[in-house]
C-alpha cells in the first residue's frame, strides 16, 4: 500500500486570503480556480488535472515566522529569467538571486504572502548548456589528443 499526493497546502494568514492567493498562483501556473471557490471562503484551491496534485489554500490563524521548510521549484516553458519578470509582476517578489555566470542556477520568490518558490531554468535553457558544455568537452579531447599526437 501506497499514498499519493493530492493536495499540496499552503497556509494563508491575515492580512492574506485564500481565494487571492489561489488567484496569483493560479495566474503563475495557469490553472484556473476551483469552480466552487469565491472570495471570503476559508480555503480555495485550483482545478488541475486529474492524476496531478493541487494547491490548496487555507486560512490560519498564525502568520507565517521561518523559512518555509518545503517549497516549490518551477521549471517554466520560457525562458528563466523572462519568468521571473512575469510572476514578478504578478506580484512575486525576488528573495535571493542564485543565477550564476555560466548561466545555471534559480531565482528565490516569495508569493504575495511571504510563501517561498523557485524558478529554474526551462527545459531548452538547460538543454542548450549541456549541448554546449557537451561540445566544450569534445574541443578539449581533440586538443589532448592533437597535443600528444594521438589520433
Amino acid at each position: 500500500m501506497t499514498s499519493v499526493v493530492r493536495h499540496i497546502t499552503i497556509d494563508c494568514a491575515e492580512p492574506h486570503e485564500p481565494y487571492d492567493l489561489a488567484r496569483f498562483w493560479s495566474r503563475v501556473l495557469g490553472h484556473p480556480l476551483g469552480p466552487d471557490d469565491e472570495p471570503g471562503d476559508e480555503e480555495a484551491t485550483l482545478d488541475v488535472p486529474d492524476g496531478r496534485p493541487t494547491l490548496l489554500f487555507v486560512r490560519v490563524g498564525e502568520k507565517k515566522t521561518l523559512k518555509n521548510r518545503v517549497h516549490l521549484d518551477l521549471q517554466p516553458d520560457i525562458p528563466r529569467d523572462e519568468e521571473v519578470a512575469r510572476v514578478s509582476a504578478l506580484g512575486a517578489t525576488v528573495v535571493d538571486d542564485r543565477r550564476r555566470p555560466d548561466g545555471r542556477g534559480w531565482v528565490v520568490l516569495a508569493d504575495p504572502a511571504g510563501n517561498e518558490f523557485c524558478i529554474e531554468l526551462s527545459a531548452a535553457e538547460r538543454a542548450e548548456i549541456e549541448r554546449g558544455e557537451k561540445a566544450e568537452a569534445e574541443r578539449g579531447e581533440k586538443t589532448a589528443e592533437a597535443a600528444t599526437g594521438a589520433g
